[in-house]
């Protein structure tokens, strides 16, 4: 283990302030071991990512991929959007990807949580990411596998999730996922 927990940056697929997404990245921060800091990497200021740019990048795109360097590891937490992955998020995995050979991403460790309030869960939206990590070198946690699916009962009116079972899977996903890092990293 290092000397403090390792620092997870957290990418939300959801740009809405009170997405079911976003109240599932709080209660995600609240359910992580101490091992893990889940802090927030906002991506809802980041321009569209543009190649002509990449020899004089924009400042949000420096900030960006200097956090998720920083990073230890990235979580993410996303919708599905068409079956597929939310474009904003898609964008900030271009963004810190580029330019190629120079990606803020590669050998972080990863997970995925898909959080839909239909049946199965965001699957292909937490697919699609999957795949695109391939691609960047992020070892991505394979099991358990987090598909929530149902998030519309999830949470209270203050945005709490109620739910024990579900606080008792994502316990486990975090420690699982804090277990992932430390294998990688150490």
């Amino acid at each position: 283990m290092t000397d403090g927990p390792y620092s997870v940056a957290v990418l939300i697929g959801s740009l809405r302030r009170d997405s079911l997404n976003r109240k599932m990245a709080r209660a995600l921060e609240g359910l992580a071991p101490s091992s893990l800091r889940l802090v927030e990497v906002p991506i809802g200021g980041l321009p569209l990512y543009n190649q002509d740019l990449d020899h004089e990048p924009l400042p949000p795109w420096v900030e960006f991929r200097d956090r998720i360097r920083k990073a230890d590891a990235v979580l993410f937490v996303t919708p599905e959007y068409n079956r597929s992955i939310p474009g904003g998020l898609k964008n900030a995995i271009d963004v810190g990807s580029r330019p190629s050979g120079h990606s803020a991403f590669r050998g972080k460790p990863a997970a995925v949580i898909s959080v839909s309030p239909g049946a199965i869960g965001g699957f292909g939206a937490n697919q699609h990411i999957r795949q695109a990590l391939v691609f960047l070198d992020m070892p991505t946690l394979q099991q358990p596998e987090a598909y929530i699916g149902g998030a519309g009962s999830l949470f209270d009116a203050d945005g709490s999730l109620v739910k024990e079972d579900t606080k008792a899977f994502l316990r486990q996903f975090l420690d699982a996922f804090a277990g992932w890092i430390e294998r990688l990293r150490s």
